[in-house]
């Protein structure tokens, strides 16, 4: 096997404490297309990718996940809609990578499980 193996996202994992809470959030909240419960997990679809909530299965998978970037076109826009939704942010929009031809834009926020997540633009200059 060569060149690129890994060429696409399946499904992103995320731990919660509340899988309601958490498909409350994510459902309501953050408007996500919910697909289906299986035990102690609930599955998303954002554009063919699955995101699963679930309790960890073992404690040694009881761990914080990794940071989701959620590609946004008007990043001022979602993040007042989300505000009015109750998000709670931890940053306001703002530039973290200046470009020749955008600037990248990215706010960080936080889920109804304490976990990092976090929206982020590309905009043209």
């Amino acid at each position: 096997m060569n060149g690129n193996i890994l060429t696409q996202i399946a499904q992103i994992s995320v731990n919660v404490v509340d899988i309601e809470r958490a498909v409350a959030f994510y459902r309501d909240t953050l408007g996500m297309k919910f697909m289906f419960h299986a035990g102690q997990m609930a599955f998303f679809d954002i554009n063919g990718i699955r995101l699963m909530l679930s309790l960890p299965e073992k404690p040694e998978f009881n761990y914080p996940g990794s940071v989701i970037y959620y590609k946004v076109e008007d990043i001022k826009q979602a993040y007042e809609a989300f505000i009015e939704r109750g998000v709670t942010f931890i940053s306001q929009p703002h530039v973290v990578a200046k470009m020749d031809h955008m600037n990248i834009w990215m706010a960080f926020f936080r889920d109804s499980e304490g976990n990092t997540l976090a929206l982020t633009s590309e905009v043209s200059n």
